[in-house]
């Protein structure tokens, strides 16, 4: 909750607190205060321990010992069940262990990669996904998922784009407080809900030169505007934990960083969870350059805030002498292993802590789960281009030919970071596409691989595509391309596939070319000569279904690019809400903030996404015209179906202060619709701005909002829309 200027009233400052943590209470905090007494220092430091179940020697003994407090990647009921068992019954403390696992986009049951999800601009799909892979997950004994990752990305050079919701603070914020409800359902201690964690804390998706794990820099400006946004959502929202992230924020490692985790997450938010470090980002505290050894980086990260060690043994190593050295207080120790016992007694650990199987089930794989799974997959794809209305198809009378790398492929459409998803369970573009067509003769060819030299395929493609009507053509890349360590420094389609792609459209046929990838790509060739092109992302294990629904019109596509597609890496990274300059790009001198050799504009821009039919806006209103600096306008608009199919609009509002103390984006996202309409049916859209959507952060990082003039748009993407003006006066 941000602040108006320098004033916030207790009731404020409560309301903040209340929202930050709805899931502890008063019994909860005393029971703490006993468990805590009863421990001793070893007892309390394995609480801060988090190992890798498959990384680690005999883990029943450090159980046993009670030298671990949590484990991450057990993928079976059978041996959660027995290491809870140890730890409830054999170990000195009888503290419950917490299982946690990356359930980014699914359990089994793999829903789109959360950049497609994100395509949806469809909270609510968001909130229930989450909720089938909490159901999921936690019948096989998981209580903890490294999800949602809720970092900003702006370079879709970065495999990790493929995690989050896109380059835009409003969206992100939206979708991370839709997952974390998803996860965490509104008691935490549902048996069937997930503990969720916020990642990466912050700044990561800023990495320089979109490479992994790079170093960022950035102005206080910068981090708080664009980057802390979806992350105070979260914990907004509830969220239970954190994890400190891999990069260095302004040359302090984020996992040592005091002024993130302590001052910001802390004491301006109000959060009451813990913090874990991400994989054995304590012990690289080293590499960074900012700790000698294994005990300096303990003592930096507890310092910090970090309570729980991921994959470090820094703690388990360092942190009892460090007490016995007078380094750090077991009061410090205590005040970590607290956090870690509120989730763990709020999580309702203490009273179902073993895996129900026969709710396994039931609900894997579930019917019900797989037709949420092909919604999902439906809503987040997005039509980029559609020349002569070719798109949708007829699923009879036509020959169809399916030709590409990704047609046949069901492994690059559960996307990074899968969980137990398997490419067994994946539906295929070519096998949704012959499920549609039944009795129809569906060519297919694949023409090339992903990513090598070999063009012997490409003739018999070539072939096929030049007897058919039409050419479904599959490309992009292979799920190992993007998500962790999936950086790329080059955005085109890999391999020989543009080659093949410029072969097949050679021919004259109409080609529609469909792309299955995890980042935003640099695709002009295709985007000047294809004749239609539906960005599919990873959808998940109903892929196949999906896209058929899309190409053959049973689903009107609706999906919004959460991100900006460039032209060519040269203008990454690029944005829409970029500062406007002192020289605003102009393509008729040379004297501007531009390229010599490329356009400034974008391939595909910010929230852009066509439709099967069309929508027309009207009748733009903002009441009033002017208003105090904690005042609220109201801000209308008419939508209207006026094509021949029904269909859903994301209705966008996006705003500018043009003139302010410091220089303000040329564009902001502050609201969005999604609305259906029936053909020649037209609805009234109503948005509200107050402080919260109209202020900024000043110079001395105080929340504001200064008089002046502002203006609106609201239309169908980042680069359209009626426009309108209002003020703000003192």
């Amino acid at each position: 909750m941000r602040k108006l200027g320098l004033f916030v009233t207790g009731a404020v400052i409560w309301g903040m607190l209340v929202a930050a943590r709805p899931w502890t209470s008063p019994e909860i905090e005393a029971k703490i205060d006993q468990i805590v007494a009863g421990l001793p220092l070893e007892q309390k430091i394995g609480q801060l321990v988090q190992v890798s179940w498959r990384n680690v020697e005999d883990p029943e003994t450090l159980v046993r010992e009670g030298k671990v407090g949590s484990f991450l990647n057990v993928l079976d009921a059978k041996t959660a069940r027995a290491l809870q068992e140890i730890a409830l019954h054999e170990s000195p403390s009888h503290i419950p262990l917490i299982f946690g696992l990356d359930v980014i986009h699914g359990y089994r049951t793999i829903f789109p990669i959360p950049l497609a999800g994100a395509a949806s601009w469809d909270p609510e799909l968001i909130r229930r996904n989450c909720r089938i892979a909490a159901e999921e997950a936690t019948a096989e004994g998981v209580h903890w998922t490294f999800a949602p990752m809720v970092d900003i990305a702006r370079d879709p050079r970065w495999g990790r784009i493929a995690e989050g919701a896109g380059e835009d603070p409003f969206l992100g914020s939206v979708m991370a407080r839709a997952r974390v409800k998803g996860f965490q359902g509104d008691h935490l201690g549902d048996a069937n809900r997930l503990v969720a964690c916020a990642k990466h804390f912050v700044g990561y998706g800023a990495a320089i030169g979109g490479r992994d794990y790079n170093t960022t820099d950035m102005s206080d400006w910068t981090l708080r505007t664009i980057y802390l946004p979806p992350f105070e959502a979260a914990v907004e929202a509830g969220v239970a934990t954190v994890m400190s992230a891999f990069n260095d924020l302004n040359g302090i490692p984020a996992s040592a960083n005091r002024f993130t985790l302590t001052r910001i997450l802390r004491q301006e938010w109000g959060f009451q969870g813990f913090v874990v470090s991400d994989w054995n980002a304590i012990t690289e505290l080293i590499n960074h350059g900012v700790a000698g050894n294994k005990a300096e980086a303990a003592e930096k990260a507890l310092r910090a805030g970090v309570d729980m060690d991921m994959m470090g043994f820094a703690y388990s190593d360092e942190l009892a002498n460090l007490v016995r050295r007078g380094l750090i207080s077991e009061t410090d120790v205590d005040q970590a292993v607290r956090r870690v016992l509120r989730v763990k007694l709020a999580s309702g650990l203490f009273e179902h802590p073993f895996p129900d199987e026969d709710r396994a089930k039931r609900v894997i794989l579930s019917p019900e789960h797989l037709e949420a799974a092909r919604q999902a997959a439906r809503e987040g794809i997005v039509l980029l281009k559609n020349e002569g209305n070719l798109l949708p198809l007829s699923t009879t009378g036509l020959r169809l030919a399916v030709v590409g790398p990704l047609a046949d492929d069901r492994d690059a459409p559960l996307g990074s970071w899968a969980c137990l998803g398997r490419p067994a369970d994946v539906i295929s573009v070519l096998a949704g596409i012959r499920e549609a067509m039944p009795g129809s003769d569906v060519a297919f060819a694949k023409g090339c691989a992903i990513d090598s030299d070999d063009t012997s395929g490409v003739a018999e493609a070539v072939k096929l595509a030049a007897q058919s009507d039409v050419v479904v053509l599959v490309v992009g890349e292979s799920r190992r391309m993007s998500g962790e360590g999936g950086s790329r420094a080059f955005l085109g389609l890999p391999g020989r596939q543009l080659d093949l792609v410029k072969r097949v459209v050679a021919t004259g046929k109409p080609t529609v070319v469909v792309l299955i990838n995890g980042r935003p790509l640099a695709i002009p060739w295709i985007a000047e000569h294809a004749t239609a092109i539906l960005e599919t992302w990873q959808l998940g294990v109903q892929h196949g279904r999906a896209v058929a629904d899309v190409l053959f019109g049973m689903y009107n596509p609706s999906g919004k690019l959460p991100a900006t597609f460039p032209r060519c890496v040269g203008q990454v990274p690029i944005f829409y809400n970029h500062k406007n300059t002192g020289r605003p790009p102009r393509e008729d001198t040379r004297w501007t903030s531009r390229y010599v050799d490329a356009p400034s504009t974008p391939q595909f821009p910010f929230g852009f996404g066509l439709s099967y039919t069309k929508y027309e806006y009207r009748d733009l209103k903002i009441e009033p015209t002017q208003i105090g600096p904690a005042g609220k306008v109201h801000v209308s608009v008419t939508v209207e179906n006026v094509g021949r199919r029904a269909g859903e609009e994301i209705v966008q509002l996006y705003i500018r202060d043009p003139v302010a103390s410091v220089t303000r984006p040329v564009r902001e996202l502050k609201g969005f619709r999604r609305v259906h309409l029936d053909p020649g049916e037209s609805k009234r859209l109503s948005f509200e701005l107050g402080p919260e959507e109209l202020g900024f952060y000043n110079v001395r990082s105080e929340w504001v909002v200064e008089p002046g003039k502002f203006e609106v748009w609201v239309g169908p993407s980042s680069a359209e829309g009626l426009h309108g003006e209002f003020f703000v006066v003192d």
